[in-house]
């Protein structure tokens, strides 16, 4: 008995190593936000754990119509006092552990807008040259030199219009040197009011859809999953090109209408259908302040790829 159980383990350390050799190598990460909370520590703290693949710095909340940009990042710095510069040293520090870091515009409230494709290509413009990759020595840069990965859309009030145009002279600037990534944070119900038409441009390499917030299409214990999973595969069938990823509250305080789904739900039934899906990306949480009071992350990050795995189903007879 005791050399069955010895070459059962044996077995499966080596499934296991397998597993985690092939799923190195698929999609299926982490991403979040930043910069709403000031509790939520450091930016270099948040991509020393280990755990994120993507980081969106939440939010460029002033743009268009003439404006400048404006950037609230809810007490960690005052760019009027150009107090947020020392991100740029953490900025680097992400990038070089293989994280990229977004420029999140938007959010539910700000005094944003766009008013012609003129505009859009203004504002395009102006965060290239002070979040991206852009030389112009007149612009002001909050960061400092450290240079962005790309920009990502939560749209949430305002026009619906131009925002493809945006996203058109945004992707534009990739032909200049470096990519210009572009995500998107659109509500569940499709196609979303505010995002459907830029998405649908095919120039977006990350959409993490709000799964939360919205009954329809999200989990809640009397409905299960059947609503959250049936508007997944709706956008993963329409979604022209990108990587998908499944949006969630961290904690149920994180969502005041709803959407929070145990860990213990997401892995045992969500995670194993949606990996399935050619364009699955991951799980994009909200937010970093209450990932870090959560730890939900930590307890999912191991399951986004090796279910994917075919030598998963082998592995999970042993256990």
């Amino acid at each position: 008995m005791a050399l069955q159980l010895q070459a059962k383990h044996l077995l499966l350390a080596c499934l296991l190593i397998l597993a985690l050799i092939q799923t190195s190598k698929a999609g299926g990460g982490i991403a979040t936000y930043w910069g709403q909370n000031l509790y939520e520590g450091s930016l270099a703290e948040a991509c020393n754990t280990g755990l994120y693949s993507y980081i969106n710095i939440a939010f460029l909340i002033t743009f268009g119509g003439g404006q400048d940009l404006g950037l609230n990042l809810a007490g960690h710095c005052d760019p009027t006092w150009n107090t947020c510069t020392k991100f740029g040293a953490e900025i680097k520090t992400c990038q070089s552990l293989g994280v990229k870091l977004f420029l999140s515009i938007g959010g539910a409230s700000g005094t944003y807008n766009l008013t012609s494709a003129e505009d859009a290509k203004r504002v395009a413009e102006q965060i290239w040259n002070s979040y991206l990759g852009g030389t112009d020595s007149s612009a002001t840069r909050p960061f400092g030199d450290a240079v962005l990965d790309g920009v990502d859309f939560d749209i949430e009030v305002g026009s619906v219009l131009y925002y493809d145009s945006l996203a058109a002279y945004l992707k534009n600037y990739s032909q200049q040197g470096k990519t210009v990534y572009l995500s998107a944070a659109p509500q569940c119900p499709y196609p979303d009011a505010y995002l459907g038409t830029a998405i649908d441009t095919g120039l977006f390499d990350f959409v993490w859809v709000q799964f939360y917030n919205n009954r329809d299409c999200m989990y809640t214990a009397e409905a299960g999953v059947g609503p959250l999973l049936t508007s997944w595969n709706t956008w993963s069938s329409s979604l022209k090109s990108g990587k998908l990823f499944m949006g969630l509250p961290a904690t149920e305080v994180a969502a005041p209408s709803g959407g929070y789904i145990p860990p213990e739900v997401l892995i045992n039934q969500v995670l194993p259908v949606i990996v399935k899906s050619s364009n699955y990306g991951g799980v994009m949480l909200w937010s970093r302040y209450y990932d870090f009071l959560s730890g939900y992350s930590s307890k999912i990050i191991s399951y986004l790829n090796m279910l994917k795995n075919p030598l998963w189903s082998i592995i999970s007879m042993f256990k």
